[in-house]
């Protein structure tokens, strides 16, 4: 419990960052879209449907702009001070961490092993930790490195405390040697531990090459004759912290679960099996705040549990406290420019509205909220008032809300009125733990619903957050240095596409479902400039159709010989808007430390995802909406470099954990992902050598230089395409995609030349 004495230093303080020149750039940006927007309205009786197609794409990206500047009109984070915790309370809270995978191939082992190694070292009591591990791949290969981990466990949590070692996942920490003299501790101590990480690394991938030891135990009889999607539940307790003091040599719980799946019941993607490990871990530790990370989202901060504990306990004598905190995700493989200014702007933007979006790892989160709790249930004092008690603690709604097991339903009494959990034999509890993972638990129930994860979206987090933020909690932003956690991208193209078509899939169901920001902003108590927030995440799809017109339009005209710009002094609102965005995006990115070639990367990687990807979502939701198909969760292929053993390199640390030296290129497949990129690069070439060769029809107004401008301006963001047309191998666009691309260009042109 947090000591509430004024008279010491706060544990956490919020940080806004009100820049007025960014206030006036933002608003000068939409003053020329609204002036562009006007001049189109007062001359559209005099153009042809070119103009008004134009002006509902200008339409879109005003709205959108406006959005924009509705979010970073305040921005804030959380800065919090983890070394005043000791002095400010008495007893740490105990934390339940959770770690999801579902593929042993696209989400090898090692990276999970990884992940969790670093989890348990974290510097936090070991007593006051346990770490599930929800595996919905029902992987004995898993299971296995999982109980090979917690032996070197013993090992490796001592070492990284002992020596108050930073960055604490093997693989990264072991890709250099160390500055110390030979013979010393230290340096027989790393020469130990690395050696024993070394023969985990080497018994692992040896085992995802053979079988033979899933029949020499019978530990892992529960494996035999499993299918991924066809498999009873199965709960393990891999480790059980039986210290119960906190002493540094100890480590935490680790336990193993995959819950039955059967082929013809839906089981909800991740937010099952996050729903599973919230019930599985509330019979077995029941800790008052969870930890949600991604199975490739190693800890990189010692102190992140600590962290957060200073915003959930600075608060807790505030009804008003947050209901989770979330850290901005990072990654070690790649160049995420992007996601980085993403983060910083638009990120401390709505952190200082009624707080940040769920991201989906790298979030603390209060188990009391997740069991469905409002703002308007707690009294003064952040216990159950009187009304909440009567409504939740009823013995039967507590089962019609939450399940027919006992078990379940003490531990959610216990966890709304915060008592404090006592300590048990985990595997005690094992048998009820199965039973919470049969495949119709949840049926008439609320999980998904209003409690836990929600389910109606592949995208799990932002469809729970925005839950959250209409039951009138808020969540709080920290964005430390060096980075909380750090995780790996998809390398390629392939999987990139993949990737975005989900988020962006996800978000638009949103859009469409019972928590839709258009609902909530006048009937929750969601605030009004959050629900913008979310509109504008939720309507990433849609952006695809307009920036799908836009790059197509200056290539019509050019064709048809119609006039898509403004004439004389007008066309200076298109150059001066064009040249204060692309100012304005250069500085965000030259600020944060990239450069001009990262920013360009950004930009042209911004339109092909949004055209090529994006695009497919519109579809996928259409699909669902009308009940002929529904959407997919598809695992994204996760990889990790290869442990170095030598020291001497003198490139920069982004360099050296980057493991695809080919990062910087394009690479394409057969996939349909591709063919609107290549049809968009042969219709402006088309549109370009028509013009030199005087092919165009005879379409009023007359095309000119703006228009040629604007189809070299598509060509030069599409750029990777034009090299993927030269280019062989993984690199280079395949031939079917070209001709199919070639004859949808060759029939393009035919229809502006002939109307």
């Amino acid at each position: 419990m947090a000591d509430s004495s004024s008279s010491l230093p706060p544990l956490c303080e919020k940080i806004s960052y009100k820049n007025y020149f960014l206030r006036v750039v933002d608003l000068t940006i939409l003053g020329l879209l609204f002036s562009l927007l006007l001049y189109r309205i007062l001359l559209m009786n005099q153009n042809n449907s070119v103009w008004v197609v134009a002006f509902l794409c200008e339409s879109f990206f005003s709205f959108i702009w406006l959005l924009i500047t509705s979010i970073k009109w305040s921005p804030a984070s959380y800065k919090s001070y983890p070394e005043r915790l000791d002095e400010r309370v008495h007893e740490l809270p105990p934390v339940d961490m959770f770690v999801t995978t579902a593929d042993p191939v696209r989400e090898p082992p090692l990276i999970v092993v990884n992940t969790v190694l670093s989890l348990l070292a974290v510097n936090y009591p070991a007593n006051k930790l346990a770490c599930y591990v929800s595996d919905d791949g029902c992987s004995p290969l898993t299971y296995f490195s999982l109980k090979e981990a917690s032996k070197f466990a013993k090992i490796w949590v001592p070492f990284c405390k002992k020596y108050n070692v930073r960055v604490r996942a093997p693989f990264m920490y072991f890709r250099n040697s160390p500055e110390a003299a030979e013979g010393s501790e230290f340096s027989k101590d790393w020469e130990i531990t690395k050696r024993e990480y070394e023969k985990l690394s080497q018994k692992v991938e040896d085992a995802t090459g053979s079988s033979h030891w899933l029949d020499a135990e019978d530990d892992f009889e529960a494996f035999l004759n499993t299918k991924s999607n066809d498999h009873s539940t199965i709960v393990k307790v891999v480790w059980e912290n039986k210290g119960g003091v906190g002493d540094e040599k100890e480590v935490p719980h680790v336990v193993y679960i995959s819950r039955e799946k059967r082929p013809n019941h839906f089981h909800h993607y991740k937010a099952g099996a996050m729903n599973f490990l919230v019930r599985v871990s509330g019979l077995m530790t029941n800790a008052p705040y969870m930890l949600n990370v991604d199975c490739d989202m190693y800890v990189n901060e010692a102190d992140v549990v600590r962290q957060a504990m200073c915003i959930f306990l600075q608060k807790s004598m505030d009804s008003n406290h947050c209901a989770f905190v979330q850290y901005p995700q990072d990654f070690y493989d790649s160049n995420v420019g992007e996601l980085t200014v993403l983060q910083l702007y638009l990120g401390r933007g709505i952190a200082g509205i009624q707080g940040p979006q769920y991201a989906g790892s790298g979030c603390f989160h209060t188990r009391r909220v997740m069991y469905g709790l409002s703002l308007d249930d707690l009294g003064d004092d952040g216990s159950l008032s009187s009304i909440a008690t009567r409504k939740y603690l009823a013995e039967e709604s507590l089962t019609r809300e939450f399940g027919n097991s006992k078990e379940m339903v003490k531990s959610v009494v216990d966890a709304l009125q915060r008592k404090p959990f006592p300590q048990k034999n985990l595997k005690d509890s094992l048998e009820t733990a199965q039973e919470m993972g049969h495949c119709h638990y949840e049926y008439q129930t609320s999980w998904g619903k209003n409690i836990g994860w929600l389910y109606d979206s592949t995208t799990e987090d932002v469809n729970t957050s925005i839950g959250i933020h209409s039951r009138g909690w808020t969540s709080s932003y920290i964005f430390p240095d060096p980075p909380a956690f750090l995780g790996c991208m998809p390398q390629g193209g392939p999987e990139v596409m993949v990737q975005q078509r989900r988020w962006a899939t996800g978000l638009l169901e949103i859009l469409f479902n019972k928590q839709s920001p258009l609902i909530g902003m006048f009937c929750r108590k969601i605030r009004f400039r959050q629900s913008l927030a979310y509109l504008y995440v939720f309507s990433w799809g849609l952006r695809s159709i307009p920036e799908l017109f836009y790059c197509l339009l200056p290539a019509y005209c050019l064709l048809h010989n119609s006039a898509l710009f403004p004439k004389g002094v007008y066309l200076g609102i298109i150059i001066t808007l064009v040249g204060i965005h692309c100012l304005y995006t250069l500085w965000e990115f030259m600020n944060l430390g990239f450069s001009i070639q990262s920013w360009y990367v950004t930009q042209s990687f911004g339109r092909i995802k949004t055209t090529c990807s994006w695009l497919f979502s519109v579809l996928d939701v259409i699909l669902k909406l009308l009940g002929i198909s529904k959407t997919v969760f598809i695992v994204t292929k996760k990889t990790m470099p290869e442990t170095k053993s030598g020291s001497g390199s003198k490139k920069s640390q982004r360099e050296v954990d980057c493991p695809n030296q080919d990062s910087g290129k394009f690479e394409f497949d057969g996939s349909l992902y591709f063919l609107p990129g290549t049809f968009i690069v042969l219709v402006n070439l088309a549109a370009l050598a028509g013009c030199l060769v005087g092919l165009q029809g005879r379409g009023g107004g007359g095309s000119g230089l703006a228009e040629a401008c604007g189809c070299i301006l598509v060509v030069i963001l599409f750029l990777p395409f034009l090299k993927g047309m030269f280019e062989k191998g993984k690199y280079g666009i395949p031939f079917s995609t070209l001709s199919k691309a070639a004859f949808l260009a060759a029939l393009f042109v035919v229809l502006s030349v002939g109307n």
